[in-house]
């Protein structure tokens, strides 16, 4: 069975909203080395319809940024949670219209490397509350703003650490299995 992984851009105070402007997309070139390593080992990305459209239009038009994020959101099987959007109108997009659980279980059970979902922060609250995440990646930043959408606003089940990567930019990589 495949994992669902939750990647994320975090502060020091938990919150993920990143309207504020408080994280370099690009990142350092050791975190954006960190970022490749996760791509390569993910077949599958999950997005929330708003995360969706920003991504698809972006990402299209700009595959030849450094770091290879275009690049690879081409080739990776996309799916997008909404019962609104008839045709993704991106390549290798489905929509998923359905139960969410089921959706995601159905996914799961699909052969096939990590499932990655990113942003989209009412569906990782939804698939937080409904037991569906597999494992966490959180870069947290260096930062506290005190106000903002969090990660967690529902408890989970307890954490296991497998990981603690440090980088130059003073960014840290967690990674907690459930």
């Amino acid at each position: 069975m495949r994992d669902l992984i939750v990647t994320e851009n975090i502060t020091l105070d938990g919150v993920i909203d990143a309207t504020g402007g408080w994280f370099d997309v690009g990142g350092e070139d050791d975190v954006a080395e960190a970022v490749r390593e996760q791509s390569a080992a993910a077949d599958a990305v999950v997005f929330g319809r708003r995360t969706f459209d920003d991504m698809r239009g972006y990402w299209p038009e700009h595959a030849d940024v450094p770091g290879g994020v275009g690049e690879y959101l081409d080739r990776v099987a996309k799916y997008v949670v909404s019962r609104t959007r008839r045709d993704p109108g991106w390549v290798n997009s489905t929509v998923l219209r359905g139960d969410l659980g089921d959706e995601i279980r159905a996914l799961k059970e699909r052969p096939g490397a990590d499932i990655v979902t990113t942003g989209s922060i009412t569906l990782v609250h939804a698939l937080i509350a409904a037991g569906l995440v597999d494992e966490y990646r959180l870069f947290v930043h260096p930062v506290v703003l005190g106000r903002g959408a969090r990660l967690f606003e529902v408890s989970t089940p307890r954490l296991r650490l497998v990981e603690c990567r440090p980088f130059r930019s003073g960014v840290v990589l967690l990674r907690y299995r459930v």
